[in-house]
């Protein structure tokens, strides 16, 4: 049986401007950073990858520091909204901390990198995870967690699109052939939105559901939940292969254009085409209904997998018209897949409620620890392969480093794809709905 609806239209609105908030800085990071740190910064592509690795370790822990801050955190304003009250300003300041080029030697500048990314990883957490921990909790009504989640990801696609599409034009724009400023100058413009969009997701949403009972329950109770939450374990996974994907698309976009095709100005272009994402999400909503969230996931993918290999032959044939239909194509799928995740997290956090247990810090630290392992894999592998094949920054690269660009722009990708569906084909969602059925049938 199903609730009523509890949320209006400001508190949706709010929820979802928390992810576009996010996403402000954190598709600069993952599309841009490491480009600014080879090719502007001065770092070498081995120096960022173990920049990247360091950092990603770090946040594994962090993600679940986080979620354990959150499952006892004690306050009048619940247990996850609080966090975007106390976190926004630091995660502000050090993304733009970490655009920021000292006049350091060498040196110094890797320890300011290390300080400056380091900070932004943890504080980025402490803003993020509570968007995904504290869905569960605004609404106890299935079609209306469907609906939050696809307003939240329809803000966060939106965003990304954005920063994708404008930040070079922006960068160009502010630092008039000064990359350094033109960076600088863009950050603080994003951070600056950022941070009044977290500050109004904290002062519009509401955390409505908490049972005292099942909430604050002892590490061996929460570990026995986890061992026995398939759906978790499953969906945890999948975001750490989307995210690995993402990332090494995604950061070796510019490289492609940049060397490849020898057009840094088509990388605007090239990234227009993510609008369709926005398509995906949308579809959202009536997909699950009719097939399920599985089902919806899964065509999300094959259709993610389909415009990635469009745009592998696009590659392979140095056509653009094929590489942009499979920019567009994939990006309706990856709308599908994003859009979905933090809905089945939800689905999970729910579903450890009703085996007892309600830890919605740890269960949703997953979605940022996947997000955080796979874009740290994915810059290593990015960085990694880059620096074996001999790149160099700002020169025409030997065809090693040529083919180590293709092979992450194109075919990596496509066989992550053809991973996380087979991983899907796991997620028991019969199972998960009989016995949230249950549940509010108890309820």
């Amino acid at each position: 049986m199903n609730s009523p609806w509890q949320t209006k239209w400001p508190e949706r609105i709010s929820y979802g401007l928390s992810d576009a908030a996010d996403n402000l800085v954190f598709q600069m990071m993952t599309t841009y950073l490491l480009f600014f740190y080879t090719d502007i910064y001065g770092l070498s592509a081995s120096a960022a990858a173990i920049l990247f690795i360091v950092a990603r370790l770090a946040d594994v822990v962090e993600s679940l520091l986080i979620g354990v801050m959150i499952d006892h955190t004690h306050s009048k304003w619940g247990k996850s909204r609080p966090f975007f009250l106390w976190y926004a300003l630091p995660y502000v300041l050090f993304a733009v901390l970490t655009f920021v080029t000292p006049p350091f030697g060498a040196q110094g500048k890797l320890i300011w990198a290390y300080v400056t990314y380091l900070g932004l990883g943890f504080f980025y957490t402490a803003v993020n995870l509570p968007i995904t921990s504290i869905l569960p909790t605004m609404t106890q009504n299935e079609s209306e967690l469907t609906l939050l989640g696809v307003i939240r990801q329809f803000g966060g696609s939106s965003v990304q699109i954005i920063v994708a599409v404008f930040t070079l034009p922006l960068v160009a724009w502010f630092g008039h052939g000064n990359q350094q400023r033109g960076f600088l100058l863009t950050i603080i413009l994003f951070g600056a939105i950022s941070l009044a969009l977290i500050w109004n997701t904290f002062f519009h949403v509401r955390e409505r559901f908490t049972n005292p009972e099942h909430a604050h329950q002892s590490w061996r109770a929460v570990g026995r939940m986890l061992r026995r939450n398939q759906p978790w374990l499953i969906i945890s996974v999948v975001i750490l292969l989307y995210w690995l994907t993402t990332a090494i698309k995604n950061q070796t976009t510019i490289y492609y254009f940049k060397y490849i095709q020898h057009s840094e100005a088509l990388v605007p272009w090239a990234n227009s085409f993510t609008f369709a994402a926005l398509i995906g999400v949308l579809l959202i909503v009536r997909a699950a209904h009719v097939w399920g969230k599985k089902q919806t996931m899964l065509g999300g993918i094959a259709l993610a997998a389909g415009g990635q290999l469009i745009l592998t032959l696009g590659v392979l044939f140095n056509q653009l018209v094929p590489l942009f239909a499979g920019i567009l194509i994939n990006s309706v799928g990856n709308g599908l897949i994003i859009g979905l995740v933090s809905i089945m997290i939800a689905d999970t956090i729910r579903y450890g409620m009703a085996l007892g247990i309600q830890a919605e810090g740890i269960l949703a630290s997953t979605d940022d620890f996947g997000v955080n392992v796979g874009l740290g894999l994915g810059g290593l592998v990015t960085a990694g392969l880059f620096h074996l094949s001999g790149y160099v920054a700002n020169h025409p690269q030997n065809t090693a480093t040529q083919h180590m660009i293709i092979l992450n722009y194109a075919w990596l990708p496509l066989l992550l794809y053809i991973v996380m569906f087979v991983t899907l084909l796991f997620y028991n969602e019969r199972r998960l709905k009989i016995t949230l059925d249950q549940q509010s049938d108890r309820d």
